[in-house]
């Protein structure tokens, strides 16, 4: 039998803390929650692996080291409510759940949201909401948002979810360029993002967050 416990505690000291990540909550929530169970059944073994998983299609569960880098750019505090965006079958909000004082989990595919919800109230969550609908979107009913996380890739972020972040809040997503990334973390001053670059990291584009090309007349 798999010992599960033994590589979480693994994967915190050689991926987690290795990358800079010290934070007590972040490591705490990374301690705590069973990430085996938030990746396909098929994938449980590779749960703990340092690098994306695939959860079909173009979407992923991002490598623990990107998920920590980002939480601890992005200092979350326990008043906050969190939008994580793409959140497949739960675990970045599971994650987050330790960190906030509340986050929608937003997923378009209905199967994963199900699964998702399953698996979040299965392990106690009871702070998170998941909402389906499509990731591009974002979920304006329950905003706006002090912090916006985007799991997966993109190569531009609609103006739409721009909107759904408070003033004062931060929002963070892998900046792609072919196969190169960068995750970079905007902070919202009077209505404007303004963008920092942060740390090298990679996943694919989600779908609706491709740079569209200026129309030609």
């Amino acid at each position: 039998m798999t010992n599960f416990s033994a590589r979480r505690t693994m994967m915190v000291d050689t991926q987690i803390r290795p990358s800079d990540v010290t934070k007590f909550p972040i490591i705490d929530a990374m301690l705590s929650v069973k990430r085996e169970d938030f990746v396909p059944s098929a994938k449980r073994e590779a749960a703990y692996m340092g690098e994306n998983l695939g959860l079909g299609g173009n979407r992923v569960l991002l490598e623990p080291r990107t998920l920590a880098k980002m939480l601890d750019v992005l200092d979350l505090s326990q008043d906050e409510l969190v939008l994580d965006i793409g959140s497949g079958l739960g675990y970045s909000a599971a994650v987050v759940s330790h960190m906030a004082q509340a986050v929608v989990a937003l997923e378009e595919d209905p199967d994963m949201a199900h699964e998702a919800e399953e698996g979040l109230m299965a392990a106690g969550m009871d702070n998170v909401i998941v909402q389906t609908g499509a990731l591009n979107e974002g979920a304006a009913e329950h905003g706006p948002y002090d912090v916006i996380l985007i799991e997966g890739g993109v190569s531009h972020i609609p103006e739409v979810i721009l909107g759904q972040l408070k003033d004062g809040g931060r929002i963070a997503g892998i900046f792609m360029d072919g196969a190169l990334g960068e995750v970079r973390i905007g902070y919202k001053l009077d209505g404007r993002v303004n963008w920092r670059r942060s740390f090298n990291a990679g996943a694919p584009v989600i779908e609706g967050f491709e740079k569209h090309d200026a129309f030609k007349f």
